[in-house]
């Protein structure tokens, strides 16, 4: 069993207060999940690459890395993506109406599998980071990666805000197009129409991802405000 410093609402307590067991396997499971699955896709975005783009070879081993590192982190911005909108919009776990406790109180396995994936996707990231240091990013990615993890085990463990936390992730949806622009520059690809029109494209992502953010400080605040304690 494993007990939390804070209140955690019923469904995720056995009558003793802890965390039921088979739901921290989950949890962990998820996370490993996200871990395997990016270490997979890593290796397979190199060979792929090796075999359908001529470039590939050419380029020096620390673009390889950076290549092959921006391979997973197309994959998990596409399945947080996807996942995120179909929680938000099509499930019933967040629908108006379908249940009896607040949205910000609603959960479901799936949501969890999701965030417990993207921890997964976060620590790798991470790992590649610390082993690569500075080479793919600096003391800024390290704390967004960390801060990120922590706002998302929170909304885990906690069952709190995984509505509003998938919206955050959904914003993960502008980072194939940056990193097709990236592949695009590496390229020298940077004159063609597709160059423009993924830049383009990434505007208007980043643009509704901003009014997103905007409602999403707004509903917080407000909540924040009401509220003496997040957790109740």
């Amino acid at each position: 069993m494993v007990e939390f410093p804070f209140t955690l609402p019923h469904d995720f307590l056995s009558s003793a207060g802890y965390v039921s067991q088979i739901k921290g396997y989950h949890w962990v499971a998820s996370v490993v999940s996200g871990i395997v699955v990016c270490i997979t896709v890593y290796k397979l975005t190199g060979i792929i690459s090796l075999l359908c783009f001529k470039g590939y070879g050419k380029l020096s081993s620390a673009q390889k890395v950076e290549w092959k590192n921006r391979g997973f982190s197309t994959f998990h911005a596409l399945v947080v993506a996807f996942v995120s909108l179909y929680l938000l919009l099509l499930s019933d776990t967040f629908a108006e109406n379908s249940h009896g406790d607040l949205i910000v109180s609603r959960t479901s396995t799936l949501s969890d599998t999701l965030l417990g994936f993207s921890i997964g996707y976060f620590l790798s990231d991470l790992g590649m980071i610390l082993r690569h240091f500075p080479a793919l990013g600096g003391l800024e990615y390290v704390l967004h990666h960390g801060l990120s993890m922590f706002s998302i085990f929170l909304a885990l463990i906690s069952g709190q805000a995984q509505f509003y936390t998938l919206m955050v992730l959904f914003s993960e949806s502008t980072t194939p197009f940056v990193n097709l622009r990236w592949y695009l520059d590496i390229a020298g690809q940077k004159d063609s129409n597709l160059y423009i029109h993924n830049g383009v494209a990434l505007f208007l992502g980043w643009l509704q991802g901003f009014f997103c953010s905007s409602s999403l400080f707004r509903t917080c605040s407000s909540i924040l405000i009401r509220s003496r304690k997040f957790f109740p």
